[in-house]
């Protein structure tokens, strides 16, 4: 008798065994879709799905050979966790000789006319490494030394594998043979693989019109709506089935696909699903599941044919709180049950809160259900008004000479033996393109300059070296405005801090570039004369702005730095600045730019004075006096 229900390939169950046995010591418990099996033939099920159904055992273990404390392994499988009882398959070889020959019980597919015939007289043969042959190269030289004269059928790469199938067994047989026999141009052996298989994808025919009519009753009476919850185990040998000679192999791309816009059209609130026991090898005919059925948060995979937990991956979109993949091959890779829920499942279902039946422990995430707003960017942290006013004094100072055409007074900011780098983000395209080429070349970042050496020379030694290196940079202009500052570490002896804002570069004409760039620096200073700072480390990072940060730019009244001393003031302009500092608290430089940009209108600059400090607009350094 040929192959038809011993073909090892997919380690398939024998389906002859009658499904309904029951060992002894064994009662209905270890079976819990037995009895929703017998009503259903009894005609104890509403026709059509949302009608009520038997209470839902969806996601209870299906097989009643094996319970919770079956331990039937193999010695070979004592080193690696095997959850929950995996039973061993002795016997179940791939060309097994007795279940070849026939023996066993009669099984529903035995009697139908020329069904096991025409499934199981194919297979598939492959080629690992295949890749890199040429179809007709490789094809013409197991041609040359095969025994027997075949035809290959659908040849076809799948990663560097490549496959063809053939449809009898004695040219399986003699192509096996051709294994390790051919030598390529590299000098390797051609390695030949042969298994039993379904026939190709494309001979497997769609189920008729009036198949798909009984598939629909038979769900139908397999649904239970109170539970929202679809029991598909096992069903290529349900008897409604089964007696109109249908068969539905969910392992079949057409099958499954026909299954589940059977649950799109009519249950797509469907929230269990179980396809336990149905030979299950792949994954992707269920990818549609994620937004075809999108409330489904239980499902059922066990006792099928999953080999790794990489299929887990076309599942990943489903918000699932229950699985089951207890009693498939891929459950034999992992050594312990810690690598198995936290590798192969929580990875991929970060709510998964049931395992095979057992809770797992809460997951912990970020993600929310219900929209939840990101609390405002907290403003500057000085820890106290007095290194605030410490602080807000050297940056009013240091940025007065830095945006100034001459940056050789820094030589006063800098310790002598102080250091500077700077570091731009990486960028793929061509660096003089990039509105930051100029920053780019002595950029110091870490993680694309490996090289000691190289590392060593981008840093700036000595106050000379750092303020050398600062006059080179392009001239600019900072916005006070943006300026926030986080105050790192204060001792009485340091104090580290850094002030995050925008700029723009100014060039020689006075025209500012249409690109607005963000920074952040990192001061750390020790104490110098009269209250002051000297730095002893200065890192500066640049990048480009955000659109945000662009649109906030530039839109306070900010004074132009300059070397120049103050133009000098006619009378009534000074009693003017006079009397608008003190009444709208600003020093006297920002109180003389407000007057300015307003002709000197004192009523006209004290409406501004209070829009923009309404809106936040006027930075603190405007009140240090």
């Amino acid at each position: 008798k040929n192959m038809a229900d011993s073909g090892h390939y997919y380690n398939e169950h024998d389906d002859r065994t009658a499904p309904f046995r029951t060992r002894k010591g064994r009662g209905p418990k270890s079976r819990p879709f037995d009895r929703s099996r017998r009503d259903r033939q009894r005609g104890n099920h509403s026709g059509g799905f949302g009608g009520p159904g038997p209470r839902s055992r969806l996601l209870e273990d299906t097989d009643g050979d094996v319970t919770m404390s079956d331990s039937s392994q193999d010695s070979s499988s004592q080193n690696r966790f095997n959850p929950y009882g995996r039973p061993s398959r002795k016997g179940d070889g791939r060309f097994d000789r007795e279940r070849r020959q026939g023996s066993g019980s009669s099984g529903f597919r035995a009697d139908r006319p020329g069904g096991a015939r025409s499934r199981l007289s194919w297979y598939k043969v492959t080629i690992p490494h295949g890749r890199k042959y040429e179809k007709k190269w490789l094809i013409t030289a197991l041609q040359n030394i095969c025994a027997i004269q075949y035809t290959p059928v659908q040849y076809h790469v799948d990663h560097h594998r490549a496959h063809f199938f053939v449809e009898d067994s004695a040219a399986a047989n003699a192509l096996r043979r051709c294994s390790h026999k051919i030598t390529d141009s590299d000098g390797y052996k051609v390695e030949v693989h042969v298994n039993p298989s379904n026939p190709p994808s494309f001979l497997q025919s769609d189920l008729k019109p009036e198949d798909l009519e009984h598939l629909k009753q038979c769900m139908a009476k397999r649904f239970d709506g109170s539970q929202q919850a679809l029991d598909l185990n096992n069903i290529r040998t349900d008897p409604d089935l089964v007696s109109q000679n249908i068969e539905v192999i969910l392992n079949r791309k057409t099958n499954m696909e026909a299954v589940i816009k059977i649950i799109e059209e009519n249950i797509p609130e469907l929230a269990c699903l179980n396809l336990s026991n149905n030979r299950i090898h792949k994954l992707d005919d269920l990818t549609d599941l994620t937004t075809k059925v999108p409330n489904l948060k239980a499902l059922n995979l066990s006792q099928n044919e999953l080999k790794t937990d990489r299929e887990l991956d076309k599942l990943k979109g489903l918000k699932l709180v229950e699985l089951w993949l207890s009693r498939n091959p891929l459950c034999d890779l992992f050594k312990d049950q810690a690598a198995y829920i936290s590798s192969a499942v929580r990875q991929r279902f970060p709510r998964l809160l049931k395992l095979d039946g057992h809770d797992l422990p809460p997951p912990i995430g970020f993600d929310v259900e219900t929209p939840t707003a990101i609390p405002p960017c907290k403003g500057s942290c000085f820890g106290s008004d007095e290194i605030k006013s410490l602080i807000l004094r050297f940056l009013q100072q240091y940025y007065s000479i830095y945006d100034s055409g001459n940056r050789q007074p820094l030589l006063d900011a800098y310790h002598d033996g102080a250091s500077l780098s700077i570091t731009t983000p990486y960028t793929s395209q061509n660096p003089s393109r990039s509105s930051l080429g100029e920053y780019y070349k002595d950029s110091r970042n870490l993680k694309r300059i490996k090289d000691s050496t190289m590392r060593f020379r981008l840093l700036k030694h000595t106050r000379l070296n750092v303020v050398a290196f600062l006059n080179e940079l392009p001239k600019t202009q900072h916005d006070i405005a943006s300026f926030t500052v986080d105050v790192n570490t204060y001792t009485n002896t340091l104090l580290s801090f850094t002030v995050s804002g925008v700029f723009k570069e100014v060039v020689v004409d006075g025209k500012s570039r249409e690109s607005t760039m963000a920074f952040s620096r990192v001061f750390i200073t020790v104490p110098a004369g009269n209250s002051g700072l000297c730095i002893v480390n200065d890192q500066l990072f640049i990048r480009m702005a955000t659109t945000e940060e662009i649109r906030r730019a530039f839109v306070a009244p900010a004074p132009t730095p300059s070397s120049s001393p103050v133009p000098t003031l006619t009378a009534p302009q000074q009693e003017m600045l006079t009397a608008f500092s003190l009444k709208s608290g600003m020093n006297l430089e920002w109180s003389q730019k407000c007057l300015q940009d307003n002709e000197w209108d004192f009523n006209r600059a004290a409406q501004i004075f209070t829009q923009l400090k309404a809106e936040g607009k006027i930075p603190d350094v405007a009140f240090i006096k």
